[in-house]
């Protein structure tokens, strides 16, 4: 029953779950899991520089967190050159999502998505009203002159694209970004989410100008830096773009003790590229895996892989449950052609062990009952 205490337009919205995170499956198997290999996290863990930090803050947990972030903002100042007016800190890009969404869509505006794009973005436009439109993907990659001639059509108050894209673990060229950006039509604004960016073959960030008002660009702390769990993103834009995220954000909702800990995270360039290497070796080990069993890894700039099962979405959710059942967690992605794939984040030596034990028999099951 509907509660008619809600608004017309929660009313009208499904009660939806957008993932179902591993420890529900955990919960509903009845074990843990073996390989937890579906969530894109860096399980290589974050800088110890930065474990340190959180705990030496733990005893001052009682105080809320500095309202402008303004430790972490002279790290993130200092590691891209911009100054500190240019960044809006938030609850990881989901949160900044979300208040950008809050400040550019209301009921009726058109936004522009690749169809199986990351769908956190859908469920906020959903939940302002905003009709979403979506073009295909094109081999396996985002089409940004798609995206851009629907933004045309429609009139796009927001155009959303992954560089690297979740979950192909495709990529464009960061000039490519920047020149398609004269297509972009008047009034619209490119929400460049670069979750992924510190995972990808050099050129792929897009050097855009951070007076450039066409485009905000989505950072985290949740891939390569290890810190998922403390809930850490930031946007990069011009001045006139970040301030506006001060109207409605939740000025108290950055963690003291995450705070603390990305911004020692950010300094920490040792470990960052220790953890990239460590994300390369896993990326290539992945691909050898599938391709002993007859699957086909695709090209990946990001911190996992997305495997083509060779059938359609039925066979590669068979794949899914087999793995799932026998203690490894992966995802997949949601929406056709896409859907052939299963997606398999990087992980340790062990955890890529319990993969490649566990994905023949998957395999053999999925094929046995197709």
């Amino acid at each position: 029953m509907t509660d008619p205490r809600q608004t017309p337009l929660a009313q009208s919205l499904p009660a939806s779950v957008p993932f179902v995170g591993p420890e529900t499956q955990e919960r509903q198997r009845g074990a843990p899991f073996e390989a937890r290999l579906g969530a894109n996290e860096n399980i290589f863990g974050p800088s110890p520089k930065a474990i340190a930090a959180m705990q030496a803050s733990a005893g001052e947990i009682w105080k809320y967190g500095d309202a402008e972030s303004f430790e972490l903002k002279q790290a993130l100042s200092a590691l891209h050159g911009i100054a500190p007016e240019h960044i809006m800190v938030g609850e990881g890009i989901d949160g900044l999502l979300g208040y950008l969404v809050r400040l550019y869509v209301g009921a009726g505006d058109a936004v522009v998505t690749s169809l199986g794009a990351y769908p956190t973005f859908n469920y906020h436009v959903a939940g302002f009203g905003g009709v979403l439109h979506t073009v295909p993907y094109k081999d396996d990659h985002e089409d940004i002159a798609a995206l851009m001639a629907k933004a045309r059509e429609v009139g796009a108050k927001l155009v959303y694209l992954a560089n690297p894209d979740n979950p192909m673990g495709s990529w464009h060229r960061g000039a490519d970004i920047v020149a398609a950006l004269d297509d972009l039509p008047e009034g619209s604004l490119l929400v460049l989410d670069e979750a992924y960016v510190e995972c990808a073959p050099e050129g792929t960030a897009a050097p855009v100008k951070i007076t450039d008002p066409r485009v905000i660009r989505m950072r985290t702390l949740s891939k390569a830096y290890g810190m998922a769990g403390a809930r850490v993103g930031y946007a990069l834009g011009a001045v006139e773009v970040i301030s506006a995220f001060n109207k409605v954000r939740n000025h108290f909702g950055m963690n003291r003790c995450a705070q603390i800990g990305a911004a020692e995270a950010i300094r920490d360039t040792d470990w960052l590229a220790h953890i990239q290497a460590e994300i390369a070796t896993a990326r290539e080990e992945i691909s050898r895996i599938a391709v002993v069993n007859g699957l086909t890894p695709l090209p990946s700039a990001t911190n996992f892989v997305a495997i083509d099962c060779g059938r359609d979405g039925a066979f590669a959710k068979a794949v899914l449950e087999g793995l799932v059942a026998r203690g490894v967690f992966v995802r997949m992605p949601f929406a056709a052609p896409q859907n052939r794939c299963i997606r398999v984040s990087c992980g340790p030596m062990a955890e890529r062990a319990a993969f490649a034990k566990a994905l023949p028999l998957a395999l053999k099951d999925a094929k046995s009952a197709s």
